[in-house]
């Protein structure tokens, strides 16, 4: 008997409309030090990559978190994981308004992490509550939640200049606290869950949901979310301090220019899940990659002036991305990463269904890494190289990897197991999986 036989479409609505709200609130949440930290690295006087490593540690708890909170969820249901999750957290974020030196901060900060362990969560439990020619649409939706980046960097700075940043953390806290009731008292056991339970099933040993993880696919599929989401969040945290040093804004332009990428780089998951559902996960992979290519290499380029021997004398021009066109670009790049993420998860459903929590918390680990490494990364290229532009010029190398090795698979595999196929036929995510090890 399939497990989704009597569900309703208005359960699986409610069920994934409640948990992309949850998500939204929890990624705001998680991504709070790219505003506050720029007030907290004033008070202290901070340099850069003490400012990289402030608002990067909250990323490494979200990160490292996120593998055993799949587990768990695969274990015992997202609903009762989801909720600990929200209370453990809203706890940790009030408590970060009453430190006040730099290692207080850092281990506040790894507590507030703890938010961003609720993507592993929310995937697992969502993925099952949809058939699978569904799921890329659905994961796609609660990926929106990612736009809770955007409502920081957009809402956070006004919040601060009124009421200061150690209640700006009181207010995240208390928002947190009564969503996870909301949460409870809206959403239902997820059918797999609940079909375990009546059956009398034992939850799977750890270990054994952690089988999957030998096979090299999964950390090749880790790699992709390495930069469509973990350079998205740190770019997210990084972008107002860049504004703020690159073109000289305030704290709130720089917060709502911020938003502008963050925003599109939430609300087109959506689309990106559909047009996986639709033309096949690889493909919009593709399409993610190069097009970020291009902009990254434009974003990358530094404010370089030139001197030109000229007939009648020395010519003098410079080349460089005015604030504008530097918006418009890093909106693009929001966009296509938008997409790639929607796109590496429709994978998982697929080729590994009995195993969504444990992969997908792997996938999500290693992408969360990237917001937590790529920040400091950028500090520390500021501190070293002294240019505003090698945070870009680093993704660039990112990008360019991923492609290659992405295409690489894709051509051994597909001439492997399907050596008929050639050219687009051999794109979309639908073959039937190979073990690649």
């Amino acid at each position: 008997m399939n497990e989704l036989d009597g569900i309703s479409t208005g359960q699986q609505t409610k069920s994934l409309a409640v948990s992309t709200v949850a998500f939204t609130v929890c990624f705001a949440v998680w991504t709070i030090f790219s505003i506050i930290g720029i007030k907290i690295k004033q008070n202290l006087g901070l340099n850069d990559t003490q400012f990289g490593l402030l608002v990067a540690t909250p990323i490494l708890t979200g990160s490292l978190s996120r593998i055993f909170l799949g587990i768990w969820t695969d274990q015992y249901g997202g609903r009762i994981v989801y909720f600990c999750l929200m209370l453990t957290t809203s706890v940790a974020v009030w408590l970060l308004s009453t430190v006040s030196t730099y290692p207080m901060y850092l281990l506040a900060a790894l507590g507030v992490g703890l938010a961003g362990g609720s993507f592993a969560v929310g995937i697992a439990y969502v993925s099952r509550w949809y058939e699978t020619d569904r799921q890329g649409t659905a994961l796609g939706i609660f990926g929106m939640g990612n736009v809770g980046a955007a409502i920081t960097n957009f809402g956070a700075p006004f919040l601060l200049v009124a009421y200061g940043w150690e209640n700006v953390a009181k207010i995240y806290a208390v928002i947190l606290l009564v969503m996870a009731f909301i949460f409870w008292f809206l959403t239902q056991e997820d059918p797999a869950t609940k079909a375990r339970k009546e059956r009398g099933e034992k939850v799977k040993p750890a270990l054994m949901q952690l089988e999957p993880l030998k096979h090299l696919r999964v950390w090749r599929f880790a790699t992709y979310y390495f930069f469509v989401f973990g350079a998205y969040v740190a770019l997210a945290l990084w972008l107002p301090r860049y504004y703020m040093g690159m073109y000289g804004l305030e704290i709130a332009t720089a917060g709502m220019l911020a938003a502008c990428y963050a925003l599109p780089g939430s609300i087109f998951r959506a689309l990106g899940g559909w047009m996986s559902d639709k033309m096949g996960a690889r493909t919009v992979m593709y399409i993610t990659f190069i097009s970020c290519l291009i902009c990254l290499f434009f974003l990358s380029y530094p404010a370089t002036e030139y001197k030109v021997h000229g007939i009648e004398g020395p010519i003098h021009f410079t080349i460089a991305i005015g604030l504008v066109p530097f918006v418009i670009l890093t909106i693009f790049l929001g966009f296509f990463m938008s997409l790639g993420k929607a796109a590496v998860y429709k994978h998982i459903p697929v080729y590994y269904p009995d195993h969504v929590g444990a992969v997908g918390g792997l996938v999500g680990m290693i992408g969360g890494l990237g917001g937590f490494i790529l920040p400091i990364c950028f500090g520390l290229m500021n501190d070293v190289i002294g240019i505003w532009t090698s945070c870009f010029m680093l993704l660039f190398v990112i990008v360019a990897i991923s492609l290659v090795w992405m295409h690489t698979a894709i051509i051994l595999s597909d001439r492997k197991l399907h050596p008929e196929l050639r050219g687009p036929k051999s794109l979309p995510e639908m073959l039937e999986p190979s073990e690649e090890k």
